[in-house]
């Protein structure tokens, strides 16, 4: 053998054994690693205890939320469909006063209209109130219809309410149908 290729296994030789050193003191590094005292693991423990508290008392907070409303809106399907029948007895009303012979009969309507209309409101329901001139608002109101603005203050604005709105608690569930001023 040449005294160079003495020399490279002098080196391979000595790359080995850094390495071979290198790998043992890693493994003595990993073996020193300390276990964590008690008062670590309790403080861990307690820990977690608190984040999962913290966790059932909003899942607790959420769901009596979420019951709140429930309640509040369990009757929408019943109002949605008896909101027909309001609007009947409203027709029916603005009908009969055009007629001055019907006045008992005028009387014994608006009644039974007034009581109706005075339950369903303590259920929740109320009207949304829409006047000529308000300003449209695509988050309130629905548009069926524009037409030309009979002044140029009424464009963008209600011109005429075609059918009445209505909320249920903070929750609209008809929205007015108005024609807007283009």
């Amino acid at each position: 053998m040449s005294k160079k290729e003495d020399i490279k296994e002098e080196e391979i030789i000595k790359e080995q054994e850094t390495s071979q050193v290198e790998e043992n003191q890693e493994v003595e590094v990993e073996v020193v690693k300390e276990e964590p005292t008690s008062e670590e693991l309790i403080q861990a423990e307690k820990d977690k205890f608190l984040r999962l508290f913290a966790e059932f008392e909003n899942y607790k907070k959420r769901t009596t939320r979420e019951r709140i409303e429930l309640f509040k809106t369990a009757g929408q399907e019943l109002m949605t469909s008896l909101l027909p029948v309001v609007d009947d007895f409203e027709r029916a009303l603005t009908h009969i006063e055009e007629d001055k012979e019907a006045e008992e009969l005028r009387k014994g309507v608006l009644l039974i209209y007034q009581k109706f209309y005075n339950t369903l409101e303590q259920k929740g329901l109320s009207k949304i109130e829409t006047n000529t001139g308000d300003t449209f608002d695509a988050e309130i109101h629905e548009a069926i219809t524009q037409i030309p603005a009979p002044s140029e203050d009424l464009k963008g604005k209600v011109i005429d309410c075609v059918e009445k709105g209505y909320k249920l608690g903070d929750k609209i569930i008809r929205y007015p149908k108005v024609v807007i001023g283009q």
